[in-house]
């Protein structure tokens, strides 16, 4: 009953949302559902940063490339890329059948009018700060007079960025490709920077992407076009419409015939996976993990290494994993991502015994720690509890918000917290930020052997000599234990089916390859 009522709901949402919306012929749209709405159509202007604006954004502007959720890379705006100047820069040779959807052809002059326009300290952009690996711009991504920026277009279809430190291509794509777009310059000459952000023309952007801007109901709909003109190929549909529906309703809209895929890659939870395959919904299972758990410890308040690892060892990770992830995850003993270029030969297994022996060693007297979590995972806590006190460890749990949690970490209120990630593919996409000056987290007391170790492994060119830092890193933190590493779990997704070709796990970056998409015959 509670099913039929809900998609009796979507069903009745659809059509009012249809009745309100652009006319459409269904066998020629795919219809796309998403549980919030993007917050601007100019992608350096959303005042969230969210991930609903950049997946919105990925389809009417062109990135320089298409980042699967393995790590690994493909062409879009750039055709392919090289390091240049003993790592400190990146070379990308644009894809010369780019072109704007006003048919005006995107050069590398684009891409560097673009970069100078946003590092502007005129322009009141929101997202400058995705520009501060640049030479040439400050740590708020703004551009330093006087200086050379690091974006120069090299000839009309090659593209040069320059950085502050080495550099590999990969490293950039992955850390930085969801948030660079080339903007249609062409049209803002002699716009005062100050101005930029207030044109109409946010309002029915022109990009270069796979697919243009129709009409926009704000916050509820958006209708876009298939680009017949895209550098990697046509769309095999007309006409995407985005409406914006409670989340509650993704799934079974999608199992009434409403929606023919939901953002993100159809994400599902474990508890609906029935439901779904019920309703006639195939559903598969990730391939890489979308989520990173850990145990945060306050290195200050438990100093001893040996109580560290003593901490690791008295968790029960797999019974921890299953409690949350239901089976869709895999205990870790680090935090490189599985399925990705970098990988670890260290292993996780308990060890009671092993736990009450490293705590004699490390001096613990029996003293009560302070766990830190979040409502929604008061269970995770409980258990924790129990797992460590079996090993004679006390702990007290004190649920707060997010916010509370994180900056009770950051002033060591908390010895301990419970947190959870959306994973990189990066070797360092936990580490590097964790381990600085400016946001030293787990209040470790010396950072050196971290920071050094960091350092080199980002000046690495990659292959083998990088994975062997990576792996001297991994031993550091096995041996040290500043953070636990519980688990890395991952998602199900409800297949299309209606739509085929969908990267559904390559949406975890804000990037879909809708120019593959076609509609199912029949």
């Amino acid at each position: 009953m509670k099913k039929l009522t809900a998609l009796i709901l979507t069903l009745v949402l659809a059509l009012s949302l249809a009745a309100c919306g652009p006319s459409q012929d269904a066998a020629d749209v795919v219809r796309y559902g998403m549980s919030n709405a993007w917050d601007t159509l100019m992608p350096y202007n959303s005042p969230s940063g969210s991930n609903y604006t950049r997946i919105v954004c990925d389809k009417i502007y062109d990135r320089l490339a298409y980042v699967h959720a393995d790590g690994s890379l493909d062409p879009r705006g750039a055709s392919s890329w090289e390091s240049a100047d003993d790592g400190m820069a990146v070379v990308f040779h644009l894809d010369e059948n780019a072109a704007f959807h006003d048919g005006t052809p995107v050069t590398a002059e684009h891409w560097a009018d673009t970069i100078a326009l946003m590092t502007n300290p005129d322009c009141p952009t929101l997202a400058r700060s995705v520009f501060n690996v640049l030479a040439g711009t400050d740590e708020n991504g703004a551009a330093v007079e006087g200086e050379a920026l690091g974006a120069e277009a090299v000839d009309q279809h090659t593209l040069k960025l320059t950085f502050k430190s080495p550099t590999a291509p990969e490293d950039f794509l992955l850390d930085r490709n969801r948030e660079f777009y080339v903007l249609p310059t062409h049209l803002l000459e002699g716009v005062d920077p100050s101005e930029v952000m207030a044109l109409d023309l946010w309002e029915a952007p022109i990009g270069s992407g796979p697919l243009k801007f129709v009409e926009e109901i704000p916050g509820s709909q958006l209708t876009l076009q298939a680009n017949p003109d895209y550098q990697l190929g046509r769309p095999g549909f007309d006409k995407l419409v985005i409406t914006v529906m409670d989340k509650s309703n993704l799934l079974p809209s999608l199992m009434a015939g409403d929606l023919d895929y939901y953002a993100f890659g159809g994400n599902l939870a474990a508890d609906d996976r029935q439901t779904a395959e019920d309703g006639g919904i195939e559903v598969l299972e990730g391939t890489v993990p979308n989520s990173f758990y850990e145990l945060m410890l306050n290195n200050e308040t438990i100093s001893s290494s040996a109580t560290h690892r003593a901490i690791d060892l008295a968790l029960d990770k797999e019974a921890l994993c299953l409690h949350t992830a239901q089976g869709l995850g895999e205990p870790t003993a680090t935090d490189l991502t599985p399925g990705t270029a970098y990988t670890s030969s260290l292993t996780w297994s308990r060890d009671v015994e092993g736990a009450k022996a490293l705590l004699e060693e490390g001096g613990y007297d029996g003293q009560t720690y302070t766990l830190a979590c979040t409502s929604n995972r008061s269970g995770l806590a409980a258990l924790m509890q129990q797992q460590l006190a079996e090993v004679n460890i006390t702990v007290t749990i004190e649920t707060v918000d997010s916010a509370t949690l994180f900056s009770g970490m950051a002033e060591g209120k908390y010895d301990m917290a419970i947190a959870s990630h959306t994973p990189g593919a990066l070797p360092l996409w936990f580490t590097e930020s964790r381990f600085s000056a400016g946001n030293n987290i787990f209040h470790v007391a010396d950072l050196t052997p971290y920071t050094t170790l960091i350092a080199q492994i980002k000046a690495a060119p990659g292959g083998p000599e990088r994975q062997e830092l990576v792996d001297q890193l991994q031993e550091l933190l096995a041996q040290e234990r500043p953070f636990i590493p519980l688990w890395f779990g991952r998602t199900l997704h409800a297949q299309s089916p209606t739509v085929d070709n969908i990267d559904y796990p390559s949406s975890s970056f804000s990037n879909e390859n809708v120019w593959e998409w076609t509609l199912k015959a029949g």
